[in-house]
């Protein structure tokens, strides 16, 4: 997966002067990383964030669904297949566009 290139001209709408978005996850073996956010995307009415390892920005990203509750944002893992596939299509195509432009 590649990481979203923030500039002028990317056509994202995000603010380019904001903060790195970072997370704590935890991966079943019980280790932290450090993740940052690099793209939101939707789909099916659900929003999805993609992360990447702050210290190896290297490895593949990993995506979350993202859920409001009470005015909070949360990110939560997704479990259903069907719904994994969809948004790991999405996103790989993103990104094989992203790339192209490049």
């Amino acid at each position: 997966m590649s990481e979203h290139q923030h500039g002028p001209d990317c056509g994202c709408g995000e603010d380019h002067e904001h903060e790195e978005h970072v997370f704590i996850v935890t991966n079943d073996e019980g280790e932290e990383r450090e993740m940052v956010m690099v793209y939101t995307f939707e789909s099916e009415n659900n929003a999805y964030a993609v992360l990447l390892d702050r210290q190896d920005p290297e490895l593949d990203g990993v995506i979350f669904r993202i859920e409001e509750e009470n005015d909070e944002a949360y990110l939560v893992g997704i479990d259903d297949d069907a719904e994994w596939e969809r948004v790991t299509a999405i996103y790989e195509e993103i990104a094989r566009t992203e790339n192209e432009e490049q």
